[in-house]
């Protein structure tokens, strides 16, 4: 596995080193030893997988409050995404910027967000499948949210959304 550290401290673009024969390709998807070699301690407590008909499907962003905080590895299975990453850590030298990068089933790669980072991701193929490794148990009393296109960040799409939950829709304007 190659980790490629991001603009945004702890956010890792990872590609996959496979092994091809004549039966196919395996890889890795997770090594707990790569993670720790790069300075990343992540323990697994939840898996998810997105399952997504349509192209133009956006969801996010989310992320939880402190102490519930969550780090994620995400990966597509199928299709392919576009995946936005806003640093909300207020003692970090990249709060509130964000990076974004495109994830699919062909390019194999994966992206790390680490605790303090909200994640929103949007569809860029029909039937695009989504799993997603979380360092945290699933907690909506402390689940918070940031709309697409919140003024403060002035976060840049590859096309205009097509689907969105009215939740991620009715965020309100981004406060420190």
């Amino acid at each position: 596995m190659i980790f490629k550290e991001l603009k945004i401290k702890g956010v890792y673009l990872i590609s996959p080193e496979p092994y091809k024969d004549k039966r196919g390709l395996f890889r890795r998807h997770f090594c707990a030893q790569e993670f720790k070699k790069n300075n990343i301690e992540f323990k697994i407590r939840q898996s998810n997988i997105s399952e997504n008909k349509f192209l133009g499907t956006l969801r996010g962003f989310h992320y939880q409050k402190y102490p519930f905080q969550e780090a994620k590895t995400l990966s597509c299975i199928s299709g392919k995404f576009y995946d936005v990453v806003v640093d909300l850590r207020k003692n970090s030298d990249t709060y509130k910027k964000w990076v974004s990068v495109t994830i699919s089933s062909e390019n194999r790669k994966m992206l790390h967000v680490p605790k303090g980072c909200a994640n929103s991701f949007m569809t860029l193929k029909h039937k695009t499948i989504i799993h997603y490794y979380c360092s945290q148990y699933y907690n909506p009393q402390n689940e918070k949210g940031i709309r697409f296109n919140d003024p403060a960040f002035k976060f840049k799409w590859p096309i205009k959304p097509k689907i969105i939950s009215n939740k991620d829709l009715n965020h309100k304007n981004f406060v420190d």
